[in-house]
């Protein structure tokens, strides 16, 4: 390993914050700055992102990570970037872009998403990339730009994602990673392009438009005069492309540990559960949901279901009783209830109660697609009371938890938790029961910082391999195994039948309601 005190610089452009974070070379965090980010939504469905925007927020985490960490700059032995997934950045003509960035959350793709998953070549785009196709991939939403705004990509020279863009700011240089090429354009059993995927989309004619894709853990690009200018950092610092966020943030948060495969489950808002595996060990389920994503470890991807809605179920009931609880004059914010759910949780007797935890307005994606799902309890009687309720949405992430790791094969042999939520006894409890195994909670602050910090860390040789890194950032920070309850595993198994049943049969109603 270098001698010094060298830090790395991961940054992280996410849906929320942009984050610049400067970790020491043995993983140590020392000091992050941050950046809100902004979108803006329409009524269409759009939702989009100004790429100069991106970039200057981009530079001003940085400098305010040079303001924190003395003599940064010099310290500097590398840069890593990653950032929000899918979405589509289009760069035309000198690097200019063209237009906003669509973002994952454009809903504008839909009707293209149902005209390609109806025909025939979409089984062979799944079997090859393992990934079901939804409005927020690069993917259907170049393919809805080809057939309806035509305009945009004949000005376009390149199709990046968010990560992309702003590498090409750092370096010059024109590229996207092997996750995000393989689970949107390509196979990830070799992780390049895949003409069979490509011409399932419609997008034969528009492949000039997919850059180089390269790996940041093999090759790097040195930060260029410019942005080093702009940043406040050291032109020829090495630059390395990360793999998407969402994986970044699972290597980081120990989805892999001591050269084993494990699941992460990452539960905010949404919720996205992951299992790392060998790519021989991939099981593709029949509805042709999910991703699979690469890992920058040679023959290991994660396969990945998300829940459009995780916590925002708990917020949503919480929200009602905060405004209950202040119709007195009191004003009480739902916050202010966050601590009282594990109390609610513990006074509230386990019964049978169900609810489906589908409350975003989007539907859900995982481990189906089915944009009308809506949320619901089954089994509400009048002993039933507010505790019982909170109960059961918290049980009801469980078994949505659950039904994702369903999809994937064999329930993990043990899981480990991120998010804000993981904070809750409550939920790291239900979730224990739900997938029968242990959790553990990481103590990794930023992990998608750390994640995309150690690709760099093995770019420069300051490691031999990611198993190496992952001794010394990962596995010291994760805490003590928290087996589940055996009466809960027991409880969950009888229900989690039942709630499958529900979501089965239900869905005829849910398409009835979504009539106007």
């Amino acid at each position: 390993m270098p001698k010094g005190d060298g830090i790395i610089i991961g940054i992280d452009a996410g849906t929320s914050v942009l984050k610049a974070v400067a970790f020491e070379l043995s993983g140590k965090q020392i000091a992050s700055a941050s950046v809100r980010n902004r979108y803006a939504t329409g009524e269409d469905g759009s939702v989009t992102q100004s790429l100069d925007q991106t970039w200057s927020d981009c530079v001003s985490a940085l400098r305010g990570l040079g303001e924190k960490v003395e003599h940064l700059a010099a310290r500097t032995a590398a840069i890593a970037v990653t950032g929000q997934g899918d979405g589509t950045w289009l760069v035309g003509s000198c690097n200019a872009p063209v237009g906003d960035a669509w973002l994952w959350l454009d809903a504008r793709a839909a009707s293209t998403v149902t005209r390609l998953s109806a025909m025939a070549g979409n089984r062979a785009r799944f079997e090859a990339t393992g990934t079901g196709l939804n409005t927020c991939q690069q993917g259907a939403q170049l393919a809805h730009m080809d057939r309806f705004m035509p305009e945009l990509l004949d000005r376009a020279e390149t199709a990046l994602h968010c990560k992309d863009w702003l590498y090409l700011n750092l370096t010059g240089v024109r590229a996207t990673d092997p996750s995000e090429a393989s689970f949107t354009f390509g196979n990830f059993r070799n992780r390049q392009y895949d003409p069979v995927v490509i011409d399932a989309l419609g997008l034969a004619r528009r492949r000039f438009l997919l850059p180089d894709i390269l790996d940041g853990t093999e090759i790097s690009h040195p930060l260029t005069e410019v942005a080093a200018k702009a940043a406040g950092l050291l032109a020829g610092t090495p630059v390395c492309l990360g793999y998407v966020d969402m994986v970044m943030t699972a290597l980081g948060a120990g989805i892999r540990t001591g050269g084993l495969n494990a699941a992460c489950s990452t539960i905010g808002s949404t919720g996205v559960h992951m299992r790392a595996k060998a790519v021989r060990d991939v099981q593709l389920n029949d509805e042709g949901t999910g991703y699979v994503i690469a890992l920058p470890i040679p023959g290991i991807v994660t396969q990945v279901q998300t829940n459009m809605g995780a916590t925002i179920n708990i917020d949503w009931i919480l929200e009602i009783a905060a405004d209950l609880m202040s119709a007195g004059g009191n004003k009480v914010s739902y916050s202010d209830l966050i601590p009282r759910i594990d109390a609610w949780f513990a006074e509230a007797r386990p019964t049978n109660l169900l609810y489906h935890p589908y409350i975003s307005e989007a539907g859900e994606r995982g481990p189906f697609v089915n944009a009308h799902a809506r949320a619901g309890f089954t089994g509400l009687s009048t002993r039933h009371g507010f505790a019982d309720m909170l109960r059961a949405v918290v049980e009801g992430l469980g078994m949505a938890t659950r039904d994702c790791y369903t999809a994937m094969g064999d329930m993990p042999s043990e899981l480990r938790i991120t998010g804000g939520a993981a904070r809750s006894h409550a939920l790291r409890g239900s979730l224990s029961a739900a997938v029968k195994a242990p959790v553990r909670i990481s103590d990794r602050e930023e992990a998608g910082a750390a994640g995309v910090a150690m690709m760099a860390a093995v770019a420069i040789g300051a490691y031999q391999d990611m198993d190496s890194c992952i001794a010394d950032w990962v596995t010291p920070l994760l805490g003590a195994a928290e087996a589940p309850d055996p009466e809960n595993v027991e409880r969950y198994d009888r229900l989690f039948d039942a709630y499958k049943d529900v979501r089965q049969a239900i869905a005829p109603a849910w398409d009835k309601l979504a009539e106007r």
